[in-house]
């Protein structure tokens, strides 16, 4: 058993989401959004941490630790959960901090996820975005969803993560984990060959680059269902995020291709409940509609909110109503719902 296992086993036991290390610092865990420190624990020496870090690491990734002083890799621990790993160095010397992976995936159900986001399993093409910040549970509820596909229908199913999170087992479905950087050199390459692969469905981890946008919508307009992950907090800066990604010269081509192939935004966001014992999922979601292409074609990014009001039976809700209704139902504070918010002015009453 490494060391390093028994903060890992602490991280699991006391439910908190991360465990932060930093040579100079005591061992920290983030637990309900809050960050403390584990009571008990010394100061680590950047000496003695950098043996810890290597004791988990493979030599690969421990050579690129040295070499580039910045790495992500996936660590197992088995019957307890997998952990995403990011080693990097810091002021005082190394830090690591790893997010925990539950080994079961959480069923939509027992996330309690919309209809609509359910029912985006059902799709059998199209691109499917599901946005928010860092820790807002975007990779949960995608392996949730994925985990629908693969209890209900026959495809094949090929993931392009760094580093692989949700490890799902074949059900009805067959799938193709594939980690970048061990099994691919990059999100290009590996969705070049999901595209050969007879694939069904793609889970792209995260679309940063230009390239990795354009072959997803491409993916998409191929027929193919798309899943991808991005740094945004609302479906409006989704698709201007997506657009501004390329060159001007070809943003209109982006929009035409991303018309026709956009078939949601699920954007998330994760705050604390109002006595701050947990926390509760805030969802906005925009779903293909007769005006959404013409929409998007034009830039008239405005106008989704008008598409959302409209698409209510249909599921849709825009992220400022959920944030309203979940302030004024008690769940979650008028100050978190405001800090969140859009309009700001709509909020000032719950302030009070």
């Amino acid at each position: 058993m490494a060391q390093l296992d028994e903060l890992l086993i602490y991280l699991k036991d006391n439910d908190a989401s991360d465990l932060h290390l930093a040579a100079g610092l005591v061992p920290r865990v983030r637990a309900k959004g809050k960050i403390r420190e584990i009571e008990g624990r010394e100061v680590l020496t950047d000496a003695h941490l950098r043996e810890l870090l290597q004791e988990i690491a493979s030599p690969k990734h421990w050579e690129e630790y040295s070499e580039a002083q910045d790495v992500d890799f996936a660590y197992g621990l088995q019957g307890v959960a997998r952990y995403r790993a990011n080693y990097f160095v810091q002021q005082n010397g190394a830090g690591a901090v790893f997010r925990i992976i539950p080994e079961e995936i959480i069923s939509i159900e027992k996330l309690k996820l919309s209809k609509a986001i359910e029912d985006l399993a059902d799709l059998e093409s199209g691109l499917v975005l599901v946005t928010g910040p860092t820790g807002s549970g975007k990779s949960t509820t995608l392996a949730a969803i994925i985990d629908k596909i693969n209890h209900t229908t026959s495809k094949h199913i090929v993931t392009i993560e760094d580093p692989v999170e949700f490890v799902h087992q074949n059900r009805k479905c067959v799938f193709s984990h594939r980690e970048v950087g061990l099994h691919t050199q990059g999100f290009g390459p590996a969705l070049r060959s999901a595209i050969r692969q007879d694939a069904d469905v793609i889970l792209v981890g995260e679309m940063r680059e230009m390239e990795t946008i354009a072959l997803a919508i491409t993916a998409a307009e191929m027929g193919m269902l798309v899943f991808g992950t991005l740094h945004t907090n609302n479906a409006a800066k989704t698709i201007d995020r997506i657009i501004d990604a390329f060159p001007a010269e070809e943003q209109n081509m982006v929009r035409m291709s991303l018309s026709e192939s956009l078939a949601g935004i699920v954007s998330q966001l994760l705050l604390p409940t109002l006595g701050g014992k947990g926390r509760v999922a805030c969802n906005e979601i925009l779903l293909r509609t007769q005006g959404l292409p013409n929409v998007i074609r034009e830039g008239n990014t405005q106008m989704l909110y008008s598409i959302m009001q409209a698409g209510k039976k249909e599921g849709m809700q825009a992220m400022d109503d959920v944030l309203f209704e979940r302030a004024q139902q008690g769940m979650i504070s008028g100050q978190d719902a405001y800090m969140k918010a859009t309009d700001k002015a709509r909020f000032e009453a719950l302030l009070s």
